[in-house]
């Protein structure tokens, strides 16, 4: 939206943590010798290390890095 692409946001007490999303831009890559295209979408999470372990956000957003490339995942029952 209004041609950003990727942002931090800042976390407002009494948050303890907040995502932000950027635009889904369309970029060359490389794989196996082959240039094509790929959707990337620029994801930042900012959190409070005060009650919340880094370890713990950074395992939240791998899972969540596995939903959005995985969608079908969100239908399963145990995610």
């Amino acid at each position: 939206m209004f041609g950003v692409e990727s942002f931090t946001a800042i976390i407002n007490p009494p948050q303890v943590g907040i995502l932000a999303i950027g635009a889904v831009v369309t970029r060359p890559a490389v794989m196996q010798e082959k240039i094509f295209e790929e959707n990337v979408l620029n994801v930042t999470l900012s959190v409070d290390h005060r009650p919340v372990d880094g370890v713990l956000a950074a395992k939240w957003l791998q899972h969540f890095k596995k939903l959005v490339e995985n969608p079908a995942l969100f239908l399963a029952k145990e995610i």
